[in-house]
């Protein structure tokens, strides 16, 4: 049986930062480019920044909500709903977005190796 690979945790900001309903950017090791959001119910999670349909670095600042009890958030592009928990596009089922395990610890965020 292979050997499972350690989780790597970053801190990227205060747990205070990422308000109610909202998402930030962070820039980890790499790179990469993840939205970290903050649901009205105070879940975190992590999702890459990337909107997959323009190309663009702007999911963080897409509208935090839900549909139908799914935890979203719309791409401020074109209005792509992208689930918080698995990164699957609730517009197009063939699109998925890369989503980073977040915890929050001693008031900071921090977000895992995917």
């Amino acid at each position: 049986m292979p050997e499972m690979a350690e989780q790597t945790w970053v801190a990227v900001c205060e747990e205070r930062v990422v308000l109610r309903a909202s998402g930030v950017a962070a820039l980890l090791d790499g790179g990469e480019q993840v939205a970290i959001f903050r649901t009205d119910d105070d879940e975190f999670y992590g999702l890459s920044n990337i909107d997959p349909f323009s190309g663009a670095a702007v999911l963080s600042r897409g509208i935090v909500g839900d549909v139908k009890g799914v935890p979203v958030v719309a791409s401020p592009i074109y209005k792509q709903c992208f689930d918080l928990r698995t990164g699957r596009c609730l517009d197009d089922e063939t699109v998925r977005i890369a989503t980073y395990p977040v915890r929050v610890a001693g008031g900071v965020v921090h977000v895992g190796s995917p």
